[in-house]
């Protein structure tokens, strides 16, 4: 409006009159004129959008962008989203589920907050979350890889005992995913510190470890998940059973999670393909065949 109306009126006037700066106008000039039309750039920012089932905030969007709008910042990634009137899932309060047991012999804490891998299958942890349905409670247990960050192992049940974390580590070592004397850490929870875990862990070459009482930094990946989970999904619905909960967990975590979600700390890249592409490399290659004499 203000370069329309340049010929005819002060800028000084028409800045004050707008309640605009005068400076920015003259830098706008200077700058080329740049377009204030966004509306291909919108549209591509609220697909992306619509398509990560309304789950994904600015960050997730710019990464999932066509690549002509690779050049976007997340500034105007963000700019458009407010303009759009859309936004990510925001996380929700937590409550607290672990209940240690005072008689479980201590166990060292292994990672120390490094929550690094130098390879796949080596480095796991684990956490316990509940599900509120129509028909009762409904206890979630997983295993998360810490290089691929990809849940490996997981175990659903109406009772939140040590047999859950012993199914989902099962199901993670029968997948390959848990290497020999690979180390597999949780918070101090009674279902961490059973006995029924040790003699699992001893029997498959894992070593144990344990986080500090009450400090959910010492196990922020693990948690980090189920509240991933719970925004993304569980706050979003409502289960009349269990069953309803269970598949939408298992969708959530085979089919987005592990599949479809990047990840910013592996660069912005899918756990799955991450893990793929451990596998592919560490493949032993076919000899080849000796030439015929």
């Amino acid at each position: 409006m203000m370069l329309a109306e340049k010929a005819e009126f002060p800028v000084k006037m028409m800045a004050r009159v707008l309640g605009v700066s005068r400076s920015g106008f003259y830098s706008w000039l200077s700058n080329g004129c740049p377009r204030e039309n966004w509306s291909a750039e919108r549209e591509a920012v609220r697909r992306v959008w619509l398509e990560s089932d309304r789950r994904f905030g600015f960050r997730f969007v710019k990464c999932f962008l066509p690549g002509e709008f690779s050049g976007l910042t997340l500034y105007r990634v963000r700019k458009l989203m407010h303009e759009l009137g859309i936004r990510g899932c925001t996380p929700n309060a937590r409550k607290r589920t672990t209940i240690p047991d005072p008689k479980a012999r201590p166990r060292p804490d292994l990672v120390s907050r490094d929550f690094t891998s130098p390879v796949p299958t080596y480095k796991l942890v684990g956490d316990i979350t509940y599900l509120r349905t129509g028909e009762g409670w409904l206890y979630l247990s997983t295993v998360i890889d810490l290089n691929t960050r990809m849940v490996v192992g997981w175990s659903l049940s109406e009772r939140m005992t040590a047999d859950i974390v012993v199914s989902a580590l099962a199901s993670a070592k029968s997948r390959g995913y848990v290497a020999g004397n690979a180390i597999f850490h949780a918070d101090r929870g009674a279902q961490y510190t059973s006995r029924l875990l040790a003699e699992w862990a001893r029997d498959n070459d894992v070593r144990l470890s344990c986080s500090r009482t009450g400090n959910c930094h010492d196990n922020a990946v693990a948690e980090s998940f189920l509240a991933t989970l719970k925004n993304e999904m569980y706050y979003r619905r409502s289960f009349p059973t269990r069953d309803s909960a269970k598949h939408a967990v298992v969708e959530f975590i085979e089919a987005y999670y592990n599949r479809r979600r990047p990840r910013s700390t592996i660069g912005y890249k899918v756990p799955a393909e991450a893990m793929a592409a451990f596998f592919e490399r560490t493949e032993p290659k076919p000899e080849a065949m000796p030439m015929a004499a």
